[in-house]
């Protein structure tokens, strides 16, 4: 089963530290959320998960292999990355974009067409990156990640520049990816949040405050605090152990 873990992680920046000695043990099953107030350190663990960071101490490891030691092709293949946002320097159509994504694993290529119509990007296939809008370059970057169907995904955002009808899609995705993958998704909206998500990680300056079952993290106080609001919680139904979130500003 894939592991990737990070072990007292340090980043820093300057004098500022991004990361604090922070520690996760992720494994296929749960679809996790990096939750936290802006300058938590959610795109820095990220980047750091996906070996795009060197980190000042500790480190990151891949089923028990330091990431820093894998080789490019290989750390490429396994591990999936969507970043906020892509500009490639090309104005590539939709098609290429999932083409480059595909090139990480030998055969993959063969399913662009049927990916294409499963994303809803078959008219765009062959638009250029200049001609299409946020949230399909959002669909096409998606695409482009999972038709190559690495062990992790890792996505900043991905569903931020997306109408209501095609986040929720997409966390779907998500959801039904992390059943044998492992999948980590930072996110600003925590309702979402709560609701897809099997477990929440909630950061703050650099540090891990709460890592566990999102229904518990989601009636932990610290995330009131963390956020300088005060979440009124309510549970979905009668039968469900989950809770929503309803921001009021104290």
């Amino acid at each position: 089963m894939t592991r990737l873990r990070a072990d007292d992680l340090v980043v820093t920046a300057g004098p500022r530290r991004l990361l604090d000695a922070v520690s996760v043990d992720l494994a296929p099953g749960s679809l996790v959320g990096l939750i936290g107030p802006n300058g938590a350190g959610k795109s820095t663990l990220l980047r750091a998960l996906a070996g795009l960071l060197r980190p000042a101490a500790g480190r990151v490891t891949l089923d028990g292999a330091p990431l820093a030691d894998l080789p490019l092709p290989e750390r490429g293949r396994r591990i999936g990355y969507l970043p906020q946002s892509f500009q490639p320097a090309w104005d590539y159509t939709v098609r290429e974009v999932i083409e480059l994504g595909a090139s990480r694993r030998p055969g993959a290529s063969l399913a662009i067409p049927d990916i294409l119509h499963d994303h809803d990007l078959a008219g765009l296939a062959e638009s250029c990156w200049s001609q299409i809008s946020g949230g399909e370059r959002a669909r096409a970057l998606l695409a482009a990640t999972l038709v190559a169907r690495p062990d992790v995904v890792l996505a900043d955002e991905p569903g931020a520049s997306l109408d209501i009808g095609h986040r929720l899609d997409l966390m779907r995705r998500l959801r039904d990816w992390a059943r044998h993958g492992i999948v980590v998704v930072v996110l600003h909206d925590l309702d979402r949040a709560v609701l897809d998500c099997d477990r929440l990680v909630l950061l703050e300056r650099g540090r891990i405050l709460c890592d566990g079952a999102a229904a518990t993290v989601a009636v932990s106080p610290e995330l009131d605090r963390v956020f300088g609001v005060r979440f009124e919680r309510g549970h979905l139904s009668s039968t469900m152990d989950s809770y929503l979130p309803i921001t009021r500003r104290t």
